[in-house]
């Protein structure tokens, strides 16, 4: 007989479960936990599935609590996927069990952001997709090759301007000073510098900060996570006074051709919304869309989905923060943005 209760084990040996498990990603790992905890605050109610003293599955949860927002449960907030991982019967049992803890606490809505498709219920939503590329094994100049020629031009074109790219830990602040600004640019609060940090420290050589730079000025940045063989662009932005040049062709090429030569398989581009502008942006690479699965059971009826500022009755909020100086949206926008999952 499975039950599931709340996980109090190691972190080892929840790490040692979930990567074995078919489908694992890095949003998964245990150290999330700590992250999401340490910088915002947020209760993680961590699920697992026990067959007698054998772990069958797992679940992070993240509780996201606001006035203003409502309660939510999600699997995983902020980033691009989560959901329970084990056998069919350890996942069915999972998500009962977070079914009911939500509806025992009249939670809002339960999100549960699979990857791929799950043996439960719950009504599901396909409003994101992601974009995979399958990297050659002939490495960075296979992948050269296959690249369109407009593309190839395109990441020239920055080349030419002078523009070079670096990668490590010391590329945080000069990233997060670019994607501040051009979340600020679009009318969307930004994550704080601690979160960013935290991620560092915690994930080591798991993930991947890398920032283009113009005179020794930072104008684009991307922040990536590495599993199996796979990176995922998790976070990316560059300055609009610089798009005539283009310098995030340049930084995408260059987690391209980093994760070419590191032999991994697969580039990850990330959600987006079908048919959007950031969608073909991804295609023009040769990647392929992918559905996601993002399962969700609502205490309210009018519950669909998590908060997002573009929503209906928060539709004013970007054109106010657009307007607000990158200053101020910088200091506010990591105290909003903890409540929007």
């Amino acid at each position: 007989m499975i039950v599931v209760r709340p996980f109090e084990g190691e972190a080892g040996q929840w790490d040692g479960f979930v990567r074995a498990q078919e489908g694992w990603t890095h949003f998964h790992l245990y150290g999330w936990r700590d992250v999401v905890k340490q910088v915002f605050g947020h209760e993680c109610p961590y699920l697992a599935a026990w067959d007698g003293n054998d772990l069958v599955g797992v679940l992070p949860l993240v509780r996201v609590k606001s006035l203003l927002f409502g309660h939510y449960l999600v699997s995983m907030p902020f980033v691009n996927y989560g959901g329970p991982l084990g056998s069919a019967l350890a996942v069915q049992a999972l998500v009962l069990g977070a079914a009911d803890l939500a509806s025992r606490q009249r939670v809002k809505l339960l999100e549960l952001r699979s990857r791929a498709e799950l043996p439960v219920s719950l009504a599901v939503s396909h409003r994101k997709i992601t974009c995979v590329l399958d990297l050659p094994p002939e490495g960075s100049a296979g992948l050269w090759t296959a690249l369109d020629a407009k593309v190839r031009s395109q990441i020239r074109r920055p080349q030419k301007a002078g523009v070079t790219v670096r990668f490590g830990h010391d590329q945080v602040h000069p990233f997060f000073s670019v994607f501040a600004r051009h979340m600020r640019d679009l009318g969307t609060p930004t994550q704080p510098l601690a979160f960013f940090e935290a991620i560092a420290r915690r994930f080591g050589h798991d993930v991947w900060f890398g920032c283009a730079y113009l005179n020794d000025a930072p104008i684009a940045g991307g922040c990536g996570f590495r599993w199996n063989d796979e990176l995922e662009i998790t976070w990316a932005s560059s300055l609009r006074e610089h798009n005539r040049i283009a310098p995030n062709m340049l930084l995408y090429w260059s987690f391209l051709e980093r994760a070419a030569k590191e032999e991994l398989r697969t580039f990850n581009f990330g959600r987006c919304t079908p048919g959007g502008g950031t969608h073909r942006f991804k295609l023009q690479w040769g990647a392929r869309g992918e559905q996601l699965w993002w399962y969700h059971s609502a205490w309210s009826p009018k519950a669909q989905a998590t908060p997002s500022p573009n929503d209906g009755a928060l539709s004013w909020g970007p054109r106010v923060w657009k307007h607000l100086p990158e200053r101020v949206a910088t200091a506010l926008g990591p105290r909003i943005v903890r409540y929007i999952p």
